[in-house]
């Protein structure tokens, strides 16, 4: 019975991976429509993850934590059935961010300190191919690298200002304490440096360097995204370019023919 019951056990795996790599690799309406609802539930997660500091002391927090921690489990594994490597899949930065991500879900106590770190899976969303592929289809393909540069400094300001409340500014609590940091995260970021909130002793001294060269570096990115020609994502079948001027028809590092689809096509 049990030489039955495995090769049918088999089959329905495969069935399954079969499936959820269309669902997640797949070009169909059906499977659009999946990436995209997967695609929603990661910005609902991503808008827990800033409201974090507020809702902490919210009596049904832990009930909401381990149901996100359950759903990016799902997620996960979901991953993992739909991947054709799984060792190349675990290998790659974004799964184990989210590996982290779900450790600090299960045990929110133990690594409270660690869980303002949960806002790179803004960043980590931000790598899916999917995003970026449909974007390319409209009229704003143009402006995926200022996307991008955007995401990247809105990621950097979360993840920061998490940082800040939690070793700085955590005892002021709740919203008023949260404000205070992004207030301050903002001000140094930006070097307007208004000096009503500054951050006590060495370590906020070299905190405050850090957030000013890293952040002023971002901006400089978005900046350069914003001012540059615009162009456009497309790949040469010859050398591989991705960036060419809209009205490309020729690759300008190999000369070989380009078709670059129009955004209405």
């Amino acid at each position: 019975m049990a030489s039955v019951d495995s090769p049918r056990s088999e089959a329905l795996l495969e069935r399954i991976r079969g499936r959820l790599r269309q669902l997640y690799h797949g070009r169909s309406p059906v499977a659009l429509r999946f990436q995209i609802a997967v695609t929603v539930v990661d910005l609902l997660i991503i808008a827990f993850f800033i409201a974090t500091p507020v809702l902490r002391d919210v009596s049904a927090f832990l009930w909401i934590d381990y149901s996100v921690a359950v759903i990016v489990t799902l997620e996960i594994a979901a991953r993992f059935l739909a991947s054709s490597n799984m060792p190349r899949l675990m290998r790659q930065p974004a799964i184990l961010l989210d590996l982290f991500i779900l450790a600090t879900l299960l045990a929110p106590q133990w690594l409270e300190n660690f869980g303002f770190l949960r806002i790179l899976r803004l960043w980590s969303l931000s790598q899916k191919g999917f995003i970026w592929a449909q974007l390319r289809t409209t009229r704003y393909r143009e402006w995926e690298n200022v996307a991008r540069a955007l995401i990247n400094i809105l990621t950097f300001l979360f993840v920061v200002t998490g940082f800040v409340f939690t070793f700085f500014f955590r005892e002021a609590g709740g919203l008023a304490g949260y404000v205070d940091a992004l207030y301050f995260t903002v001000a140094t970021v930006t070097t307007t440096g208004f000096g009503d909130l500054t951050l006590p002793g060495t370590a906020g001294k070299l905190t405050s360097i850090v957030v000013m060269i890293v952040g002023i570096s971002l901006f400089v990115k978005l900046a350069q995204s914003l001012v540059r020609p615009n162009k456009v994502t497309f790949a040469c079948p010859e050398c591989a370019l991705q960036r060419h001027e809209p009205d490309a028809v020729h690759c300008k590092a190999c000369g070989h023919k380009l078709k670059i689809p129009d955004p209405g096509d």
